[in-house]
């Protein structure tokens, strides 16, 4: 190899030279962490290799004892997953990254390695359903004590954090219904107790929100969503200090596995340069299409963050630089007249994934936030006649055409 580890950034393959000043995210997201071989290659290169060889048995046990910089098993570190890593991490901003197989991997781990028995963790009551599952099922089981903060008030917020707290868990925006956390807040009450701040950016994506600016310890993606965004593989990241990745979390990954392969790492490093281009189009687009379908008969409420009917629009003009690329909408229709408005689609697909390149709907009542129950559904907001919208690249004008004659089908 050229390099191992490059600190995040550039390498010119024909002068070896970095540049000398602050490199754009756009230019980042092309040539961040760029580890060539002898052979030159421009294109990444793919390491498919499960383990390593060393010249000798004393530079394993080198190796072994972090003396020496070596890759040593696909598990631990791959050169290509570390591309995708050191990408990540200079794009966010970030002193280090780990990755992960998926998601939920991310989540899992970046809650799970910082708590222990006795410990309490504080989360916002809006969230994913398999994060709710981890939080108020799993976590419990090994005497972890799991707050939920049902409002978004500064109140609420401080009489949750008013004793000490290993962990706050924040998704902002939530999924499904767009609910904004005010990050800087809650990092200030958080820190005051000894909680490190995780957030889930996922909704937002790197593009449109940056967690650590805000004063999050740690951000975490389901790198399935925006960063492939185009439904091919699976994969998560963790983001955080190189304290906090390195001894913290990294221990915690290897030992339990849920490892990133490395034909995964190459197409999200692909997928990483087109990133900007594609999350910016989407947020334009879903912009339009909440604004035009707020007034439409059939639609009770659209939940967007960047629409001045949103309960917290002026926060999330504050945090965010755009209001995402995904809405929730609430049909003034009974459940049965949902399914025949989603049933009449012919653009839009019906799948329960978001952030891809082609919009995606979904009722999460009854697919991704089934497993809850019927008051948690409720206290989140979730009704019967939500479905959420998740916008791609298509051009808008058709993704109204197909939204309008489906609503105009009843």
């Amino acid at each position: 190899m050229t390099q191992r580890n490059q600190p995040w950034g550039y390498q010119n393959a024909g002068t070896g030279k970095a540049p000398d000043w602050e490199l754009h995210p756009e230019t980042t997201a092309v040539r961040g962490g760029l580890m060539r071989s002898g052979f030159g290659e421009t294109g990444e290169a793919l390491y498919l290799s499960s383990g390593f060889t060393y010249d000798s048995a004393e530079q394993a046990a080198s190796a072994f004892r972090d003396e020496t910089e070596h890759f040593l098993y696909s598990r631990f570190d791959n050169p290509t997953v570390a591309m995708f890593e050191q990408r990540l991490a200079a794009i966010e901003g970030a002193e280090a990254c780990k990755a992960t197989a998926s998601g939920m991997a991310a989540m899992f781990a970046s809650v799970a390695s910082v708590v222990k028995s006795g410990d309490r963790i504080v989360a916002s009551l809006a969230m994913f359903s398999s994060c709710f599952v981890v939080l108020t099922e799993i976590l419990p089981k090994w005497g972890v004590e799991t707050i939920l903060v049902e409002g978004t008030s500064e109140a609420d917020w401080a009489a949750a954090l008013s004793q000490p707290t290993a962990a706050v868990f924040i998704e902002s925006p939530s999924n499904p219904l767009m609910e904004i956390v005010d990050i800087k807040m809650v990092s200030t009450l958080a820190h005051k107790v000894g909680a490190i701040v995780i957030v889930d950016n996922v909704m937002a994506s790197p593009v449109l929100q940056s967690p650590l600016a805000l004063g999050a310890d740690v951000v975490m993606y389901s790198a399935t969503k925006h960063i492939d965004g185009q439904g091919r593989v699976l994969g998560g990241a963790v983001l955080g200090s190189s304290d906090y990745i390195n001894n913290t979390l990294k221990p915690f990954i290897r030992h339990t596995g849920p490892s990133m392969s490395a034909f995964n790492a190459w197409v999200l490093l692909k997928s990483l340069e087109t990133l900007t281009m594609r999350v910016e189009k989407m947020n334009a687009s879903a912009q339009a299409i909440a604004e035009r379908l707020e007034s439409h008969p059939a639609i009770k409420t659209v939940c967007y963050p960047f629409l001045k009917s949103h309960a917290q629009h002026e926060l999330a003009k504050k945090q965010m630089r755009g209001g995402g690329t995904t809405l929730a909408i609430e049909f003034a229709l009974p459940q049965d007249q949902v399914f025949a408005v989603m049933d009449a689609l012919r653009v839009i697909d019906i799948s329960n994934n978001l952030g891809d390149s082609k919009s995606l709907m979904t009722h999460p009542a009854s697919t991704t936030h089934r497993r809850l129950d019927a008051a948690t559904q409720a206290k989140m907001g979730i009704t019967a006649s939500t479905v959420r919208l998740s916008v791609g690249l298509e051009n808008v004008d058709d993704l109204l055409r197909d939204l309008e004659s489906a609503l105009n089908s009843l």
